[in-house]
């Protein structure tokens, strides 16, 4: 029986260097996945810049230009639905997704988070890591369900935080270690080696 193509979306609000890591996974043969859009909400992302680059369609989608979240969602679903995407990549996407979007994405969609998840929750991640003068914190890879910064755990690595570490070389050994570990969970997913069970990831 043929395998369904994996159409791939990618979310994203900012710099977008997990972006093009995975763009790079995909050019390098890697990963085989079809990158089919770039869904931003912000016109002034240098991921907008990136993605053109790569030749990769930009759906930008303003969050002011929709009376509610309901209806920002429902015209990102409706782009979702033309281009048949069934695998979605959060990358520094700075919106939260509602409940009802995440169910009709079940297990769709990925996100990943600069720490050891659960700990260090949040958008100041790394920061917060380094404040608290933790022994080390990491990268974690995970499916998305209806909580912030949660769900099924698909691959988790550790980074330790060195006396000599500043914020910013943290930050580069934090953002290097994801440039690694979001296309091999993407690979895992793609090659159906993922199956989640009672709300753990195992591999199979």
């Amino acid at each position: 029986m043929k395998k369904s193509p994996v159409n791939l979306a990618i979310f994203a609000s900012g710099r977008g260097s997990n972006f093009s890591a995975i763009v790079k996974a995909i050019k390098q043969n890697e990963i085989k996945v079809k990158l089919v859009i770039l869904v931003c909400d912000q016109p002034e992302a240098l991921v907008i810049k990136r993605a053109r680059i790569a030749r990769i369609p930009v759906i930008l989608v303003k969050r002011e230009d929709f009376p509610s979240r309901a209806d920002f969602e429902a015209a990102i679903i409706q782009r979702l639905k033309s281009y048949k995407i069934n695998l979605i990549a959060l990358a520094g996407f700075m919106r939260i997704l509602s409940a009802s979007f995440v169910k009709r994405y079940h297990n769709c969609i990925m996100n990943i988070h600069p720490s050891l998840l659960p700990d260090f929750k949040g958008a100041q991640a790394i920061e917060d890591a380094f404040k608290h003068q933790a022994p080390f914190t990491g990268v974690t890879v995970h499916f998305v369900d209806a909580e912030v910064d949660s769900g099924p755990i698909i691959l988790q690595q550790k980074v330790n935080i060195n006396k000599r570490d500043s914020l910013a070389s943290l930050e580069k050994r934090i953002h290097a270690l994801e440039h690694k570990l979001y296309p091999e969970a993407l690979k895992l997913f793609i090659n159906a080696k993922l199956k989640i069970k009672a709300g753990k990831v195992y591999l199979s």
